[in-house]
């Protein structure tokens, strides 16, 4: 046995302990790509164990996220920091190891990954990120005798198996890979023709190579999953390719346990007899965990050998760049660090359009966006093929295109919500704040990118727009109505709804400094500004846009645009009712709700009749109303017609709303 084959077979056997003690996992995977990840984290991949934040370090992406025994063996044998007894933890509560693999829980896990196609996607993000700052950061020095020397050049690697191939997010990514020419992507397909369900012929039977290939792709085909040497000159290969690389290794799940190449090995834990016979075939000890201090040297040695050069060449640059700036931490690479200075948007001098103008807010927020890039160097985003209507493109920068060499601000994702998502993730992941627009009622096309990015903690800014049935004739499949419920359901994620040009710097204040995930709800609807609206208050999440002028009766919670109808429903209830109401602006209710309760009541005093007008779904909202009928909100679907007729046909409009108002006060 050679020393190769020593260490991927205690690979093996360490995955298939860690799932056996665990009760659960999934071993197939373990057994059939373990020489692609010895070859890869060997000879390829440039990682420092010693500084695992390097900021040139290659990626690497589990796609295949069901196979993270596989992935913590090989970290475990080649030198990253988890020890045996968190390989014994495996998928135990608070452990190194959790069931998939999650970043900012296991150092060395670059990407969350579990739900199938978001891994590969999120590569592509994080693919074209480091050519953004590949082109961004190329240094042209008198010293070199203008010899241009990069200060990042690092690749992105990922592995990912049919399952991956046949979600559509990876279809949607794979084509952006191709247009943007990122031949710093390798993927590794672990081919074994098996899902959980079974054989992929009945799912899976086109040509991957050949849909690759017509998507602007290089493509290679390793017979033999085992052959480390051919899978080694594939991988090199592929670094030289002036295309993003497919390799796709043919495998046998499982390979030599009796549920060999079945679905039922795919993540059916090997029972005693099988385990028994596997480690026999493989020559290893019977014991449980067992490590060959040997073989886990040799990793560990190999994988340092082929960092170390790079790694000093690259520090020695990054020497240079910081006696070139004069600085510690240049200032070109703050953002990459989250040490950038934030400014104070509501400080800030602003130039405001006329308080009576009437703007709608997408066009408001498209105002204070090219604004806010001209100092936030960080800030790049998109749209998927509404920028027109979301107007998040900014007409000033270039496109961020191979023509372009990757330097401006605006990407073109095209009809790709879903992987609009992951890529934005992504490139979050790389380090910059991303957004990405569309309309709020597509949001659920993106809705699992979206929950990665609140998972992941990453500062990513979904600009939503035509936020509610008023947008009219184009109909319901158009008008949102749960989808503000659904993203206000999200855990860790902010939903932001201004109603005029100072919530939305507002807003941005908030979302910018908080470097959290957000979601920005915009209107086509024309605003005004309103004259007691409040940047610096955004920051409660809620508060009293208009008070009482003396003797409280009620209180009024409204959202977005709805924020002006209600402050026109107070003026008449007081003139013509003698009822003195107070209007609260909830721009961020999961602000709101992080503040001190005194904060809370003070603004929604206790044992006070409390009114929700928000034309979308009552289901965030019954928290601080008695009932729903204190409720002015939307719970089914529009129709194709006019706004007035939509709203006056739920009991929505103006009149309605005031009427209601008065019987349920008086």
């Amino acid at each position: 046995m050679t020393m190769e084959e020593l260490i991927i077979r205690n690979i093996k056997t360490l995955g298939i302990d860690m799932i056996k003690q665990a009760g659960s996992g999934h071993p197939g995977i373990v057994l059939d790509a373990a020489p692609m990840m010895y070859t890869l984290f060997s000879k390829h991949l440039l990682y420092n164990v010693n500084d695992p934040h390097w900021l040139n370090r290659d990626r690497f992406v589990l796609s295949s996220g069901h196979g993270s025994a596989l992935l913590y063996a090989t970290m475990f044998m080649c030198g990253y920091r988890l020890t045996l007894d968190d390989l014994k933890q495996f998928r135990k509560y608070s452990s190194k190891t959790p069931g998939h693999p999650e970043y900012g829980v296991t150092e060395g896990v670059e990407v969350s990954t579990g739900p199938l196609g978001q891994g590969i996607a999120t590569a592509v993000g994080l693919a074209l990120g480091e050519k953004i700052l590949e082109n961004r950061f190329l240094l042209n020095r008198a010293d070199k005798k203008n010899k241009s020397e990069k200060m990042f050049d690092y690749r992105v690697y990922c592995l990912c198996g049919d399952g991956d191939l046949m979600e559509g997010i990876a279809q949607e990514a794979i084509s952006l890979a191709g247009i943007w020419e990122l031949n710093n992507l390798i993927v590794l397909y672990d081919c074994n023709s098996i899902s959980l369900d079974g054989e992929t012929k009945n799912t899976l039977n086109e040509d991957i190579l050949k849909r690759f290939e017509a998507c602007g792709w290089d493509t290679m085909t390793v017979a033999n999953g085992n052959d480390v040497k051919e899978i080694d000159r594939a991988l090199e290969k592929a670094k030289r390719a002036s295309k993003p690389t497919l390799i796709r290794v043919k495998t046998k799940i499982g390979e030599g346990s009796l549920l060999e190449g079945t679905n039922a090995v795919h993540g059916k834990v090997l029972d005693d007899q099988d385990i028994i016979q596997l480690k026999q075939k493989l020559g290893m000890p019977d014991t449980p965990f067992y490590v060959h201090d040997g073989a886990k040297m040799t990793f560990t040695r190999e994988l340092a050998q082929h960092t170390s050069a790079k790694y000093q060449e690259w520090a020695t640059e990054y020497h240079l760049y910081q006696q070139e700036t004069g600085e510690d931490v240049p200032k070109a690479l703050k953002f990459l660090l989250r040490r950038e200075e934030v400014l104070d948007l509501a400080k800030k001098e602003w130039q405001l359009p006329d308080p009576e103008e009437k703007i709608a807010s997408r066009d408001l927020n498209h105002m204070v966006l090219e604004e806010l890039v001209k100092s936030f160097d960080d800030l790049i985003g998109g749209s998927a093929d509404l920028g027109s209507s979301t107007k998040t493109y900014l007409k000033d920068y270039p496109d961020i295109l191979k023509e372009t060499h990757y330097v401006g601000k605006n990407i073109w994702f095209g009809v790709r919500e879903h992987a609009m998502g992951a890529i934005l993730n992504g490139l979050a992941l790389t380090g910059f704040h991303t957004y990405g627009s569309t309309f709020l009622s597509f949001s659920d096309y993106l809705k699992p990118a979206l929950r990665m990015t609140a998972l992941m903690n990453l500062p990513v800014t979904y600009i939503f727009t035509h936020d509610d049935v008023t947008i009219g004739s184009d109909g319901p499949t158009h008008q949102p109505v749960e989808q503000l419920a659904t993203l206000r359901a999200t855990p860790n994620f902010s939903v932001y709804r201004p109603c005029d040009v100072k919530e939305i710097i507002g807003c941005w204040n908030e979302i910018l400094k908080d470097k959290k995930p957000s979601a920005l709800i915009l209107s086509k609807n024309p605003v005004t500004t309103v004259a007691t609206s409040d940047v610096s208050k955004v920051a409660l999440g809620a508060y009293i846009i208009a008070p009482e002028r003396s003797i409280l009766h009620a209180i009024l919670i409204a959202t977005g645009p709805e924020v002006q109808t209600a402050l026109r429903i107070k003026e008449k209830l007081y003139h013509e009712e003698g009822i003195d109401i107070r209007v609260v602006s909830m721009v961020c209710m999961e602000k709101f709700l992080e503040q001190p309760k005194t904060y809370q009541d003070k603004i929604l005093t206790p044992y006070t009749k409390t009114f929700v007008l928000e034309y979308s779904s009552s289901l965030s909202w019954y928290r601080f109303v008695y009932n729903d009928k204190f409720l002015f909100t939307m719970d089914s679907f529009g129709a194709s017609g006019s706004k007035d007729d939509i709203l006056k046909a739920h009991q929505l409009d103006f009149d309605c709303i005031l009427k209601r108002m008065i019987e349920m006060i008086k």
